[in-house]
């Protein structure tokens, strides 16, 4: 049944009418995409690509043309599309495996296979969370190896007051659907070194257009601006959720279900104007989500016996959703037997460790990753999108609280 008013599944930025209105009906030169998001970060130059995960094909491609080396480390939890990326840049990737209760490399285990023939180390920040990339890039720096900073669903996270993406050699953003800007589909790269920066471009460069993927995402935009909205959402998300938990598909459910296919082009101009416009709003949106996270946080913080994941120290973050670890995973499926199909913005990030996943087991056969593991089957999401009514969230708090109150 389609539910009249739904909850994002991640707090993004809905695009203005205004964003559509051609350039040279404006009285003043506006900035291009590119040179926003380089001031917003503070970086001198950035590229824009057709995903996240094009953006990294593109990091790795570049760092080929200065190393020969073929393994790349990636974290054993996070999106299946590093790993993806990592093989479509015919380049082999590694597992090394989190900290207990977290995302973030356990540090053993990466000095344990970053070695001298480590191409690079993909450091993640996942879901708005700053995590240690200091830590990282020494260890990686050790070996001679490139550190690529992953913060795609981190734009405007900061560590020490530096903007995140901006630490390794290499880093990247994406302008995904329900990021906190888009393009529909989108990335962003940059780096702080002129050599690699000039092989990025090279890279870049060399993409062809996909005239026929193009016109589809345009259209796509289009539809991302009619139903992003509390009216919209259900026809755009919630319908086919609930049809993929009820066949007990959750890898469709969260968008798992990734494919070796696919296309890395270059976008046309016309998305990148309608993101310069929308990125004018990015900074007092990302403000009013810190806003609305910081009430949320302590309101779940108040809850015995589960844990919200948090920045490192010196971290500042952005709120797209709460990354929440209960104690086991009989109690997380409890709270999403009651949650995960009511339209509140409660879900799975993703539903396994790299590892587990079907198509990505044979490149990982002989990967130990207990802590990773461990972390899928304990954690789920709850959106911190800005219609989301407190009465509901405070609903939300109650099903978490009525599941734990016996541990």
């Amino acid at each position: 049944m389609l539910k009249v008013t739904e909850a994002s599944p991640t707090a993004g930025l809905m695009l203005s009418w205004r964003d559509f209105i051609p350039q040279v009906l404006l009285r003043r030169p506006q900035k291009t995409l590119e040179q926003k998001i380089a001031d917003f970060v503070g970086i001198d130059e950035v590229q824009i690509e057709c995903s996240g995960t094009a953006a990294l094909v593109v990091a790795l491609e570049a760092l080929k043309t200065i190393s020969d080396k073929k393994y790349v480390v990636i974290s054993a939890y996070t999106c299946p599309w590093v790993a993806l990326a990592v093989i479509k840049a015919n380049l082999i990737p590694v597992l090394a495996d989190s900290k207990p209760g977290h995302f973030d490399f356990c540090e053993n285990s990466l000095k344990s296979v970053v070695n001298n023939q480590s191409l690079a180390v993909v450091h993640t920040h996942l879901a708005g969370r700053v995590a240690d990339v200091c830590r990282t890039i020494e260890i990686a720096r050790g070996v001679g190896a490139f550190v690529i900073e992953d913060a795609a669903q981190s734009m405007g996270g900061q560590l020490n007051g530096r903007a995140v993406g901006t630490f390794g050699d290499v880093g990247f953003f994406s302008l995904g659907v329900g990021k906190g800007l888009t393009i529909f589909a989108g990335g962003v790269v940059m780096s702080n070194s002129p050599r690699i920066r000039q092989a990025l471009r090279q890279a870049g460069k060399a993409l062809a257009p996909n005239h026929f993927l193009e016109s589809r995402r345009i259209l796509e935009l289009l539809a991302y601006y009619l139903l992003y909205r509390p009216v919209g959402m259900g026809l755009a998300f919630g319908q086919h959720l609930r049809r993929a938990l009820k066949r007990g598909n959750l890898i469709e459910a969260v968008g798992d279900d990734c494919s070796f296919d696919f296309s890395v082009h270059q976008v046309g101009n016309w998305r990148k104007k309608v993101g310069a416009k929308a990125a004018e709003r990015l900074p007092n949106y990302l403000a009013l989500t810190r806003s609305l996270a910081k009430a949320r946080l302590r309101r779940l913080n108040a809850i015995p016996n589960i844990n919200v994941l948090a920045d490192v120290g010196g971290g500042e973050g952005v709120w797209p959703f709460f990354i929440i670890r209960m104690p086991n995973e009989v109690l997380r499926d409890a709270v999403l037997s009651s949650l995960w199909d009511k339209g509140l913005g409660v879900g799975r990030l993703f539903i396994h460790a790299l590892k587990d996943y079907g198509y990505l087991a044979p490149y990982f056969k002989n990967a130990q990753t207990p802590n990773a593991q461990q972390f899928a089957s304990q954690t789920f999401i709850i959106t911190n999108c800005i219609w989301l009514s407190e009465h509901d969230f405070a609903k939300i708090c109650e099903v978490i609280s009525e599941q734990v109150a016996h541990v």
